[in-house]
C-alpha cells in the first residue's frame, strides 16, 4: 500500500508544480489555492508512504519521480524543450531510483 500512497503523492506533487507555475507569483487566487491544496494532499500521502519507507529513500523517490514527471509533462503539454541533456538527466534519476529500490527499501 505504501507504493500506492507514494504514487498518489507524486501525482499531487506534479500538480503543485503545474499550479505554482500558473499562479503567477501567487497573484492568481485560483491557481494559488490549487497549489496549496495539491501540496497539502501530496504531503499527506507522502507521510502515509513514509510509515513504511525509510524517510530518506521515500523522499528521494518522491522528489525525483515528481521531477521527471514535471519535465516530461512540460515537454508534452507546455512546449518546453526536452534535449539530450535533459533526457540523460532523466535516465540518471531513474537509475538512481532503481538503485534505491534495489537496496530493499520498503
Amino acid at each position: 500500500m505504501s507504493w500506492f500512497y507514494l504514487g498518489v503523492a507524486v501525482i499531487f506533487e506534479i500538480a503543485v508544480a503545474i499550479s505554482a507555475g500558473n499562479a503567477k507569483g501567487f497573484t492568481n487566487v485560483k491557481w494559488t489555492a490549487a497549489t496549496l491544496v495539491a501540496g497539502a494532499i501530496a504531503t499527506f500521502f507522502l507521510s502515509l508512504a513514509l510509515l513504511t519507507f525509510d524517510v530518506g529513500v521515500g523522499y528521494a523517490i518522491w522528489t525525483s519521480v515528481s521531477g521527471v514527471g514535471i519535465v516530461i509533462l512540460g515537454a508534452l503539454f507546455f512546449n518546453q524543450r526536452l534535449n539530450w541533456q535533459k533526457a540523460l538527466g532523466i535516465l540518471l534519476v531513474v537509475g538512481g531510483v532503481v538503485g534505491l529500490r534495489l537496496t530493499g527499501a520498503a
